[in-house]
C-alpha cells in the first residue's frame, strides 16, 4: 500500500521565522503587549510620584601651582604628564582625614529618620504635604553587641520638651530636651525637637567608619579641566540644608589641613635653624676668640692690603663652593652625572677649587705670621657669613609661617539646588515604558520560538499530505461560551449540550465542513466500503466536533448516516446528545450482550442513527479484534449510506490503527497551533505500519491571526451569511 507522505515535498522545513510573521504575531498579542507596557509604565509612576527626592550640593576650590625651583618648573613643562597635578588633591579629600573630621565635627555617626509606612508611607506623607520632623541629637552613644549589626532605638515625641525611648529587652527611658540622658550604657543629648506629639524616630548609631563609608558613597570631586587646579565637589542627599552643611566643612577641613600642612613646612625648618643657630653662634665666637688672642700675642698684627685681598677672595670661593654644593644635590635628582647640565656643575665647582688652591699658594709664601692671621680671619669672615644667611632665613620663616595661607582657595562655597536630581521623573516613566515594552515583545516572541504547533495547511501540504478541510473556530460558541468539546461539557455537567450544525447552521466552521463533505464525495469513490473513519494524533484535536457535525450535515442531504462512537475509554458523544452514561453500545455489541438493533439510536434534531461506546470495558483493543466488529462494520456498510466512526487518539492508544482496516477512508483531525508537525509525521507512520491509508488531514480550530495574514497569506475566515440590519 502507498504511504500517505511519499510524495513528500523536498522543500526543507526551515525554522526561521520572517519578518512578516513577527510583525502578525505581535499584531496578535497587542494587548498583551499594551497591557504589560501600561503595568510597567505605571510602575514608573508611581515610583515615580513615591521615590524620595535627592538634591545635590555643589561647590568649587582652585588648588594653585605650588611654588618650587625654577629647574623643576622648567622641567615639568617639557617632561610628560605622569599623573595629573589634581589626582593627589582628589584623592586628599576622598580621604578619611578630611572626611573623618567632618563626621566628628557634625556628628554624622547619629542617623536620625522619621519612622514613615513601609515604601510608600514617606512618599505619601510627602504627596499630601505633611511636614517632616526634625530632631536635633548633638551627642550619642549606643552600645552594640557582638551579634547585632546595628545599633538603633526608637524615640517618641511627647511634646516639645519630653520624649521617650525605647530599645532592646522592653528598654523605655524618657527623658528631656537640654539635658543628657545616660543610663543602660546609653548617652544622649537631644537639643531640639520640632515635630507632632507621637512622631516616631530611629536613631542609629554608627562608627566612624561606617559614617565615612557612607559619606564617600555620596560624595564625588572631579576635574573641571586637565591641569587647571579647579575641582568641583559634589554631595548628594535627601536633606538640602544638610548636605550643604557636610560640603562646605569639607571644602574648610581641606583649606584648614592645607595651609596647616604649609605651616609645619615652615615649622620645622625653623625649629631646625633655631637648633643650628647656637652653634654657628659658638662656632663663631670662638673663631674671634682665637683670633683676638693671636693678636694680643703679637701686639695687634694687622693684615696687609694683599693679604686683606686674598682674604675676601678665598672666602667668596668658599662661598661659592657652598652654593654649588646646594646646586649639585638639586640637580642629581633630576639628571645624570652625563647631563650637560651636570657636567658644566662640575667644571664649574673644579674651576673653583683650582682658584682655592691658586689663593693656598698665595698664602703659604707670606710670613707665618700673616699666614696664621689670614687663616684666623677666614674662619672668622665665613663663620660671621654663615650666621647671617641663617638669620635672615629664620626671619624669612617666621615671616612665612605668620602669614601661610596655603595654595588652596574655595571659589564656590556649597550651594543646593532647589530642585530634585534623582529620580528624573520623565526618564523614569520613558524607561518604564521601553522596558515594559522589550519585556512583552520578548515574551511574545519566546512563545513564538516554543511554540511548534501547525498554524497553516501550507506546513502539512509541505510532507505532502491532502489536506480536505480548515475549520475556524467557532464564534457564534465562544461568545455564547458554550460548546460540544469534550472539556466544554466535562467542566460543566449540568449544561445543556448545543450541536452547532442545527442551532447555527450558517456558522463558519459549519461551512468549512460543508467543503469536507464536498471533498469527501469525491475522495470516497474509489474507497473500498462506505465507512469513513476519524482520528487524530492527540485527545483534544476536536475529533468528536468534526466527526458529529459532519454526520448532521450529511444526513441532512437525505443520506442514511450512522454515526458511531468507537472511543470506549473516553468516548463523550452520548453526553452530546442528551444521553446517560450508561446507554449500552459498542462495548455492548462486541461482548456479545447485545446486538447493534437494539443499540441503535435515532437522533430525530440531527437526522442521523447514533451508536454510542457503551459501558467502559477493562479491554477495548481485544474487542476491536474480534470478529463480532467486522460484523458490525458489514451491517452498518450495508444498511446505511455512509458509516462515520469516531475514534481515539492514534498515538494514545492502538484502537485506530484496529479500526483502520476495516474503513475505506481515514481521515486525521489536527488541532491548530496544539499538535506538531512532528507528531502527525508518527501518526501518518503509525497508520501506515499498521496498513491504514490515511487519504488526508482536517485543519480544526484555526484562529483568525495577523501572524497567518503577513507570515503565509493565508485568508482570513470573514464570510457569512448572516444579513446585516436594515438590509
Amino acid at each position: 500500500m502507498p504511504s500517505a507522505i511519499s510524495n513528500k515535498s523536498n522543500t526543507s522545513d526551515s525554522d526561521e521565522l520572517d519578518l512578516g510573521r513577527l510583525i502578525g504575531e505581535l499584531i496578535d498579542h497587542r494587548y498583551l503587549i499594551v497591557g504589560v507596557t501600561s503595568f510597567f509604565t505605571v510602575l514608573a509612576m508611581i515610583y515615580s510620584l513615591f521615590a524620595t527626592p535627592i538634591y545635590q550640593s555643589d561647590a568649587l576650590i582652585q588648588v594653585e601651582q605650588k611654588q618650587g625651583n625654577a629647574i623643576l618648573d622648567s622641567l615639568s613643562q617639557v617632561l610628560p604628564d605622569t599623573q595629573p597635578q589634581s589626582a593627589p588633591e582628589i584623592a586628599l579629600l576622598q580621604s578619611r582625614m578630611i572626611l573623618g573630621k567632618t563626621v566628628s565635627d557634625l556628628n554624622l555617626q547619629a542617623v536620625v529618620s522619621q519612622k514613615y509606612f513601609p515604601i510608600f508611607g514617606r512618599g505619601w506623607a510627602r504627596l499630601i504635604g505633611d511636614k517632616p520632623g526634625e530632631v536635633s541629637v548633638s551627642r550619642l552613644y549606643l552600645p552594640r553587641s557582638e551579634d547585632k549589626t546595628e545599633a538603633q532605638i526608637l524615640l517618641t515625641v511627647i511634646d516639645e520638651n519630653h520624649y521617650r525611648i525605647e530599645g532592646d529587652n522592653d528598654l523605655v527611658i524618657e527623658g528631656e530636651t537640654g539635658k543628657i540622658l545616660e543610663k543602660n550604657g546609653i548617652t544622649l543629648l537631644v537639643d531640639k525637637v520640632n515635630a507632632q506629639p507621637g512622631t516616631a524616630f530611629v536613631i542609629q548609631y554608627d562608627t566612624q567608619l561606617e559614617a565615612i563609608a557612607d559619606l564617600q558613597s555620596v560624595f564625588s570631586v572631579t576635574d573641571q579641566g586637565k591641569n587647571t587646579g579647579m575641582l568641583n565637589l559634589a554631595l548628594s542627599g535627601d536633606n538640602p540644608e544638610l548636605i550643604s552643611k557636610i560640603l562646605n566643612s569639607i571644602t574648610q577641613n581641606y583649606l584648614e589641613q592645607n595651609i596647616a600642612r604649609q605651616a609645619a613646612q615652615n615649622a620645622k625648618s625653623l625649629d631646625f635653624l633655631q637648633e643650628q643657630l647656637p652653634k654657628v653662634r659658638s662656632s663663631l665666637d670662638s673663631a674671634e676668640d682665637k683670633l683676638n688672642e693671636y693678636r694680643r700675642q703679637k701686639d695687634s698684627v694687622d693684615l696687609s692690603m694683599e693679604a686683606k685681598s686674598v682674604l675676601d677672595q678665598i672666602v667668596n670661593a668658599d662661598n661659592q663652593l657652598n652654593q654649588l654644593t646646594f646646586r649639585e644635590a638639586e640637580i642629581s635628582q633630576l639628571y645624570t652625572k652625563e647631563h650637560p647640565t651636570y657636567k658644566a656643575l662640575m667644571e664649574k665647582r673644579q674651576t673653583l677649587q683650582a682658584e682655592k688652591e691658586r689663593l693656598n699658594k698665595r698664602v703659604s709664601v707670606m710670613p707665618a705670621t700673616q699666614q696664621e692671621v689670614l687663616r684666623l680671619s677666614r674662619d672668622v669672615e665665613s663663620g660671621r657669613a654663615v650666621y647671617m644667611q641663617l638669620l635672615n632665613r629664620q626671619q624669612e620663616l617666621n615671616i612665612a609661617k605668620s602669614s601661610a595661607i596655603g595654595n588652596v582657595r574655595i571659589i564656590d562655597s556649597a550651594v543646593t539646588e532647589p530642585r530634585a536630581v534623582k529620580p528624573k521623573k520623565t526618564i523614569v516613566i520613558l524607561l518604564g515604558i521601553i522596558l515594559g515594552g522589550v519585556v512583552s515583545i520578548g515574551a511574545v516572541l519566546f512563545r513564538v520560538l516554543l511554540r511548534r504547533g501547525v498554524e497553516t495547511a501550507e506546513q502539512l501540504e509541505e510532507l505532502g499530505i491532502n489536506v480536505y478541510a480548515s475549520i475556524p473556530v467557532s464564534l457564534w460558541l465562544q461568545q455564547k461560551n458554550i460548546g460540544n468539546s469534550k472539556k466544554a461539557i466535562n467542566k460543566n455537567k449540568t449544561i445543556k449540550p448545543n450541536f452547532l450544525a442545527i442551532e447555527n447552521p450558517a456558522d463558519l466552521a459549519i461551512e468549512a465542513i460543508r467543503g469536507l463533505r464536498t471533498s469527501l464525495h469525491f475522495a470516497m469513490m474509489e474507497a473500498s466500503n462506505n465507512v469513513l473513519m476519524i482520528s487524530g494524533a492527540s485527545p483534544d484535536a476536536g475529533k468528536t466536533f468534526v466527526s458529529s457535525n459532519l454526520a448532521a450535515i450529511i444526513a441532512q442531504t437525505g443520506q442514511k448516516v450512522l454515526f458511531i462512537d468507537a472511543d470506549m475509554r473516553k468516548g463523550y458523544a452520548h453526553k452530546l446528545f442528551g444521553f446517560a452514561n450508561n446507554l449500552n453500545g459498542l462495548s455492548d455489541i462486541l461482548s456479545g450482550k447485545a446486538k447493534a438493533d437494539d443499540v441503535l439510536n435515532h437522533i430525530p434534531s440531527v437526522g442521523f442513527d447514533f451508536i454510542a461506546r457503551g459501558q467502559v470495558p477493562p479491554n477495548p483493543a481485544e474487542l476491536l479484534m474480534h470478529q463480532r466488529f467486522n460484523e458490525m462494520i458489514e451491517w452498518a456498510s450495508q444498511h446505511y449510506d455512509l458509516v462515520i466512526v469516531d475514534t481515539p487518539p492514534v498515538l494514545a492508544v492502538t484502537d485506530a490503527a484496529i479500526i483502520g482496516r476495516y474503513a475505506g477512508t481515514t481521515l486525521l483531525v489536527v488541532r491548530f497551533e496544539e499538535n506538531t508537525v512532528k507528531e502527525i509525521e508518527v501518526s501518518m507512520k503509525r497508520f501506515e505500519q499498521s496498513g491504514v491509508n490515511v487519504k488526508g488531514c482536517i485543519l480544526n480550530g484555526m484562529v483568525k491571526k495577523a501572524s497567518s495574514y503577513y507570515g503565509y497569506g493565508y485568508s482570513n475566515y470573514d464570510y457569512n451569511y448572516t444579513e446585516t440590519k436594515g438590509k
